[in-house]
């Protein structure tokens, strides 16, 4: 099975070869809970999201990766911030890409659906806020939720 390893200023990670936009996406329910996958690559707790097509608006990349992720219809209600740090590494060992950081991190909410996994993600919950950082994930992810529970009026931009 294909694993996706995150490096942070790893001096052992390999030299990026790619740089890939893509978008993460907070969701969360009439209860205020976030929705979470469990990533069948890594085993990692994440917020949906995943690259952005060619012919596809950001928007229409978040809610598309929610839904295929998850079984979640959402809609777009703002940003969180945006991620380039070139010190994060992810390696993808099916195919020896080793992509450099570049997301979008946009807020949604949930309007319709059930969670259901799919084949990136092995079990898709509702999460309470209090509880989002008890959840194993990578440090990259982990900022973003960070940034989103602190609500600043600013994206975050880095």
């Amino acid at each position: 099975m294909s694993q996706r390893i995150d490096f942070y200023d790893n001096p052992d990670a390999p030299k990026a070869n790619s740089r890939v936009p893509s978008v993460n996406v907070v969701v969360t329910n009439d209860a205020g809970e976030v929705l979470m996958i469990r990533r069948s690559d890594n085993g990692n707790w994440a917020v949906p999201g995943g690259a952005i097509d060619l012919n596809e608006s950001l928007p229409e990349a978040a809610v598309r990766e929610t839904r295929e992720e998850t079984g979640i219809e959402a809609e777009i209600t703002g940003l969180v911030g945006i991620y380039t740090d070139p010190r994060h590494i992810v390696l993808y060992t099916s195919n020896g890409e080793a992509r450099q950081e570049f997301s979008i991190v946009l807020t949604a909410r949930a309007i319709g659906g059930e969670p259901t996994p799919s084949s990136e993600s092995t079990e898709v919950r509702w999460v309470p806020r209090a509880d989002l950082l008890d959840c194993a994930m990578d440090r990259s992810m982990r900022m973003r939720i960070e940034h989103f529970l602190a609500g600043d009026r600013q994206p975050y931009i880095g």
